[in-house]
């Protein structure tokens, strides 16, 4: 216990002493302030651009079919490969044809038939050698065998599975030599799906829409105009360049926002439904927008903020509200305007609203590091 009594006397006068000599013989030293930080500080700029904002989505076939067949039979053909593209009425299956070779044959003598038939009851009737009754039930039954032979000339065509769209054909589900059924127990022999061109389906906000409608006069036929640019998840390559092709014709109240479609060529097939998408949806028109480099927003919570330097070269905490994207700047909607000076590089030395900078002037779109 003395002992720890004794070193605390020894702190407290060392402390005491290093304090009175120190400050004794350096005076200025008592009111000690921090050294203004060295910060990379730019003009914002203004220029009349085109906004593009960003958004995710998914890619969405124009045209979508599940082949199943009309008939029941085996499957006595496959006709396609795997993946590959396929042509409207190019075919894909063929139902073993010979019980509807036979059925169609059966169906044509019958019709044969009715009809010789039918035209001697004609004559007949004239001379009134047959009574009505006769020749009403010839005219019935060559009538109920056309409708056979068309059922079975309709049976013979639905042998021939054909593809109802053009597009790329997945994989055969049932091979060779399997039996299949018509009617609600038939089975998905394969699916063609179109993707030239191709959808592209994404969400914005209400005030997003809003903004658009405004710029558009209330016309919503110029809504179609708007440029897009798509990018798949791993942001390689050349971006895709397509439009809007609609806007949903409701707000979704949970959410808050309006499902939107943009349409793309994709001839070179790169584009298949149910990727993830980045996109990028333009302004319909070119207007005077303050942009500012990315390295300047900083982030309070929900809050995006910068970093004013006055002219006393102290900061302001400035809000923000963000738009879209101008040539890799950031343009604001809302907090700054031409002739603010913000922090670039640097921001993590800013501490506090009013702390004196050593600011250094470098260009807004091509700060040095």
């Amino acid at each position: 216990m003395f002992k720890k009594l004794v070193l605390f006397i020894l702190l407290i006068g060392g402390g005491y002493f290093i304090y009175s000599h120190y400050f004794s013989a350096h005076p200025g030293q008592a009111g000690f302030a921090m050294p203004a930080s060295p910060v990379s500080v730019a003009e914002v700029i203004s220029r009349k651009s085109e906004v593009w904002s960003e958004f995710s989505g998914r890619l969405v076939a124009v045209d979508s079919a599940e082949i199943r067949p009309r008939i029941s039979g085996t499957i006595d053909k496959i006709h396609f490969k795997e993946g590959q593209w396929v042509e409207k009425d190019d075919l894909l299956f063929t139902i073993d044809q010979k019980p509807y070779i036979a059925a169609l044959q059966a169906a044509q003598a019958k019709s044969s038939f009715a009809e010789a038939e039918f035209v001697r009851a004609k004559s007949l009737i004239t001379d009134k050698a047959i009574p009505k009754r006769e020749y009403d039930q010839r005219r019935n039954e060559v009538e109920s065998a056309r409708a056979e032979l068309t059922k079975a000339k309709l049976d013979y065509d639905y042998t021939l599975i054909k593809s109802p769209i053009s597009g790329r054909v997945g994989r055969a589900e049932l091979t060779v030599g399997n039996l299949v059924d018509a009617g609600g127990n038939a089975p998905i022999l394969t699916s063609v799906v179109s993707n030239k061109p191709i959808y592209a389906d994404f969400d914005i906000d209400e005030t997003t829409y809003l903004n658009y409608l405004k710029s558009a006069g209330n016309d919503q036929n110029k809504l179609k105009d708007i440029a897009v640019s798509l990018a798949l998840a791993d942001e390689n390559g050349k971006p895709y360049l397509g439009h809007v092709q609609s806007f949903d014709n409701h707000i979704n109240v949970s959410s808050g926002t309006l499902r939107v479609r943009a349409i793309f060529d994709n001839q070179s097939g790169g584009l298949i439904p149910g990727l993830f998408a980045n996109i990028k949806i333009g302004s319909i028109a070119k207007n005077d927008v303050i942009l500012i480099n990315e390295h300047a927003i900083n982030t309070d919570q929900s809050i995006k903020f910068v970093w004013v330097v006055g002219a006393d070269n102290k900061v302001v905490y400035r809000p923000i509200k963000l738009g879209g994207t101008v040539d890799g700047l950031r343009a604001v909607s809302e907090g700054l305007a031409l002739g603010d000076k913000i922090v670039i590089n640097g921001t993590q030395r800013v501490m506090m609203p009013g702390q004196e900078v050593a600011p250094k002037i470098v260009d807004m779109e091509k700060p040095a590091p």
